[in-house]
């Protein structure tokens, strides 16, 4: 199957063509013709999947049939930088039709907030939004929404998970109720169910791979006491093995001070987190794009708000407290089937964090024997009750010997 396959109008087929579309993901098939034929969707794939253009293409097209600029389509995304990355999104797709775009969201200042009015004010096609942010302009009266036909939801998941329930359903009350609304979620809870059932009518369900990693990720983990975290992660960053590389850890005071330990270790990196201005963080996501800054630090809102290519290292300083950001984490690498490597290191006290990883991905994932020079490794076994259920891919006996940084690189490519 080939994107020719959808009959979209001729702008958007160039559009695809200029941005290297050849052929659609699986979600992609699956969506994109449910979404054409005006059915709502609750759509369920895993991160780095092509969730966003199994929607936005859909919507393009219908949008482009009767272009008005009037705002038809409003998407809303748990954090700024996930609004902005679908806005560059829709501005690349949509770059040979008439059909225009503007981001909403909070966190930076007065000249800020002016700028994303005038954008509105210039009667957009589709308006990306934080809810907190949207909230503010319907508040105001200076946004109506009268004429939206689409409502969509990407990554429902985080959005509930951050508190924003009541949030959205404030903003669907300023919404018509005659509307197709689109709901995409990488994890399918209770309560995501239970938001679907209040917002969608008759829903064409979609499931794709849930809460399962890309194949193409050579996930890995050391076994660590907490003092040997940072020399073991130094020794692995200065290997030159990894290019693009990501660390996550469990709370904001930890990515700073481990982003000044790294800098004194003469690595090039930097922290990514609330405490710093919205432009930083732009200029920050810019550099690591851009491949001229290596290294980035950050927490798990980072695992939502980032979608930059060549990622070939995710490194979990820490494990996560929920099996499924561990998903999102992992899921910065080995995007649109490419491969890369995810290092966990796994001390005593959340060695049961990460044998519910197992049993959620429902596999062992191999262990890399800590070498000599870093003292001796933690002894722990694993709880016969919180193993995973057939143990797939458990090669730890092909890693006795693995220096750190030398063998993941190698194995990832072979993959």
């Amino acid at each position: 199957m080939t994107f020719k396959d959808f009959n979209f109008n001729e702008q958007l087929t160039e559009g695809l063509l200029s941005m290297g579309y050849k052929t659609p993901t699986a979600i992609q098939q699956s969506a994109i013709p449910v979404v054409m034929e005006g059915k709502d969707v609750i759509a369920c794939a895993q991160t780095g999947t092509g969730k966003t253009a199994s929607y936005l293409l859909p919507v393009l097209n219908l949008i482009g049939e009767h272009p008005n600029h009037q705002i038809k389509a409003l998407i809303l995304a748990p954090t700024r930088e996930l609004a902005q990355q679908i806005d560059q999104q829709v501005e690349g797709l949509a770059y040979f039709t008439e059909i225009s775009s503007q981001a909403i969201f909070g966190g930076g200042d007065g000249i800020a907030y002016e700028q994303q009015r005038r954008g509105i004010d210039n009667k957009v096609d589709i308006l990306i939004a934080t809810p907190g942010r949207l909230i503010s302009f319907l508040a105001s009266g200076s946004l109506k929404l009268n004429h939206l036909q689409y409502l969509i939801l990407d990554e429902a998941d985080r959005m509930l998970d951050m508190g924003f329930q009541e949030d959205i359903m404030r903003i669907i009350s300023h919404l018509p109720a005659k509307r197709q609304t689109l709901l995409f979620s990488a994890t399918m809870p209770g309560k995501i169910r239970q938001l679907a059932r209040t917002i969608l009518n008759e829903p064409e369900q979609i499931n794709i791979a849930i809460s399962q990693p890309a194949s193409g990720i050579n996930q890995q983990i050391y076994k660590v006491h907490d003092e040997q975290k940072t020399k073991l992660l130094v020794s692995i960053l200065k290997s030159g093995a990894f290019n693009s590389i990501i660390i996550f850890s469990s709370t904001k005071d930890r990515v700073k001070s481990l982003n000044k330990e790294l800098k004194s270790a003469g690595l090039k990196v930097d922290a990514f987190h609330s405490d710093i201005k919205q432009s930083e963080r732009e200029d920050i996501l810019l550099d690591f794009k851009n491949k001229t800054l290596p290294i980035i630090i950050g927490t798990d809102a980072l695992s939502r708000g980032i979608d930059v290519e060549g990622i070939d290292l995710v490194v979990n300083y820490d494990v996560p407290p929920d099996p499924e950001d561990y998903i999102h984490r992992i899921g910065r690498t080995a995007r649109a089937a490419t491969t890369g490597t995810a290092i966990t290191f796994v001390n005593q006290r959340d060695f049961r964090r990460f044998q519910s990883i197992q049993q959620l991905i429902d596999r062992e994932i191999e262990e890399v024997t800590l070498p000599p020079e870093f003292g001796e490794a933690p002894k722990f076994k694993a709880d016969a009750n919180n193993r995973p259920r057939r143990g797939r891919g458990n090669n730890r006996n092909n890693n006795r010997n693995r220096k750190p940084g030398s063998g993941p690189k190698q194995q990832a490519k072979g993959q």
